[in-house]
């Protein structure tokens, strides 16, 4: 590719590819969230009976607790965001490009599915800006 030559994105900000991801990401990430309110209680007492010999087991647990709901949050807003990402990539909408951004953000805690989908969608959606400022050999012009 000469270096002169500059890297047009697509203007029409429909990528069927990954909205069809992102949309099956929403669901998976929904159906996790699911089973983590499902097993909670179970969950809880598998947690419990690790503190018999703790000297302090009430405060553990609060921070279980907390820390199990932030989870259930980040699951729930994750898949939501995903899946209105993908719809609104399949559809076309230049809402679908800042919305997949955001869910990218969201699912780079989540191994390996989400840091997978996650990174190709900032690699695919990010602006290159100073890419004509680099020959093809990666050295500055």
């Amino acid at each position: 590719m000469p270096s002169d030559q500059s890297i047009v994105r697509k203007q029409n900000w429909q990528f069927p590819a990954l909205g069809s991801f992102w949309t099956g990401y929403g669901i998976i990430r929904l159906i996790m969230t699911l089973c983590l309110l499902i097993y909670g209680p179970t969950a809880t007492l598998m947690f419990g009976a690790l503190l018999s010999r703790v000297a302090d087991p009430f405060v553990l647990m609060g921070i279980f607790h907390f820390l199990y709901t932030a989870l259930v949050v980040l699951s729930a807003v994750c898949g939501i965001v995903g899946f209105v990402a993908g719809l609104a990539l399949l559809g076309g909408h230049q809402s679908g490009r800042k919305l997949a951004l955001i869910a990218a953000v969201l699912s780079l805690c989540d191994i390996p599915l989400g840091v997978t989908l996650g990174v190709y969608t900032l690699v695919e959606l990010l602006p290159v800006r100073d890419l004509p400022n680099f020959s093809p050999s990666g050295q500055t012009v």
